[in-house]
C-alpha cells in the first residue's frame, strides 16, 4: 500500500473463516479502515454489517451484496458488472464444505444455482482461496468443467455434499474463537474519559451530535435528530484546524459527540480528533445499536 500510495478505505470478510485467523482486525488496527461483514456473521463487532441487496459502495464503485449461505450460514458474494467475489461459496472446480458452522448443502445449492450461476457466463469469478494456485475462473467455466455442479436435482447435490468425509481445518477450534473477537477494543477510550454510555449520551447537553455513518445506514436505522451528517471517511479533514467540526468545536465550544453503528469508527474517530487537539470530544459507546437497546429516540 505504501509502495503504490494507496488508502485501505474497506476491509471486507466473505464470511467468519474457520481454518484461519482473519486479518480484518489487524488491517482496521494499522490502517483505520472501515471492517465490513454480513449481518449473520457471530463476529463481535464490525464498522458495518450488511444484508442481502445491499450496495457495499467505495469512490464511485458499488458491489451488490449477496447472501450466499450454506458454506456458513454468513456467507456472502459481491458483485461487479464483470466479476463476483464468491469467498468460499462457489471455489474454482469445487465448492466450500457445508459440514460446520451451521452450513446447509441445500441452502449452498440455492446460493450457487439460484444465485451465482444466474449470472452471466462471461462473468469472472474470484472466489476467497484456492489450494492449486488457480486465481480466477468464470461462471461459464464453472457451469460446464466443475464437478460439482454436474447435478441434476438439490438432493444429488446433498447426496455428495454430505458424503465427502473430510477432516476439520486443522486451526478450527482456534481461528473460530479469535474470528468472533475481532472488535476494537473500546474499554482504552472510555478509560480516558472520552465515551458515554447510551445512558449518559441521553442526557448530555450543549453538545454536537456527529453521525459518521453511511447514507444507506442512515436510511435504514435512522439517525439521532439533529445530528450532523460526516461519514467516517470524511472525518480527517473536518477535524483539522479550518475543517468544519474543528470550528464547530472552537466557535461554539459545544463538545463533539460522535456514533456510528457499534461503536468502532467512533472510537476510532474520537481518538483522531483528540490527536487534532479536541480535547473535549467524546463518542457514544456501542453506538445506535446501543442506543435502540437503552430506548434512545430516533428519527427516519
Amino acid at each position: 500500500m505504501r509502495e503504490l500510495d494507496l488508502k485501505l478505505v474497506k476491509a471486507v470478510d466473505t464470511h467468519l473463516h474457520a481454518d484461519h485467523i482473519t486479518g480484518l482486525g489487524a488491517l482496521r488496527d494499522k490502517t483505520r479502515c472501515i471492517t465490513v461483514m454480513g449481518e449473520q456473521t457471530k463476529a463481535d463487532v464490525v464498522s458495518i454489517r450488511l444484508a442481502d441487496g445491499d450496495r457495499l459502495t467505495i469512490e464511485g464503485l458499488a458491489l451488490d451484496v449477496v447472501h450466499t449461505p450454506g458454506h456458513t450460514d454468513d456467507s456472502y458474494s459481491f458483485v461487479l458488472p464483470d466479476r463476483v467475489f464468491t469467498g468460499d461459496t462457489l471455489l474454482i472446480r469445487g465448492t466450500g464444505r457445508t459440514d460446520f458452522q451451521n452450513g446447509d448443502a441445500r441452502h449452498q445449492y440455492q446460493s450457487i444455482f439460484g444465485r451465482l450461476l444466474k449470472l452471466p457466463d462471461s462473468t469472472l469469478v474470484y472466489p476467497a482461496h484456492d489450494y492449486k494456485g488457480n486465481t480466477v475462473s468464470t461462471i461459464g467455466e464453472e457451469k460446464a468443467f466443475n464437478p460439482r455442479l454436474q447435478v441434476n436435482s438439490v438432493d444429488e447435490y446433498v447426496a455428495i455434499m454430505n458424503n465427502l468425509k473430510l477432516a476439520n481445518p486443522k486451526m478450527m477450534d482456534v481461528a473460530v474463537l479469535a474470528n468472533r473477537k475481532i472488535g476494537l477494543s473500546q474499554d482504552e477510550i472510555a478509560r480516558r474519559g472520552w465515551a458515554a454510555n447510551a445512558n449518559e449520551a441521553l442526557a448530555l447537553v450543549h453538545v454536537a451530535l456527529i453521525d459518521l455513518r453511511e447514507r444507506s445506514e442512515r436510511e435504514r436505522h435512522g439517525t439521532i435528530a439533529g445530528a450532523l451528517y460526516v461519514p467516517y471517511p470524511e472525518l480527517q479533514e473536518n477535524i483539522m484546524p479550518g475543517g468544519v467540526l474543528h470550528e464547530l468545536a472552537r466557535s461554539t465550544g459545544k463538545r463533539l459527540v460522535l456514533y456510528c453503528a457499534f461503536g468502532e469508527r467512533s472510537a476510532m474517530a474520537v481518538q483522531a480528533a483528540q490527536d487534532q487537539g479536541l480535547t473535549s470530544a467524546c463518542h457514544i459507546e456501542g453506538g445506535i445499536h446501543a442506543w435502540k437497546r437503552a430506548n434512545g429516540p430516533l428519527v427516519s
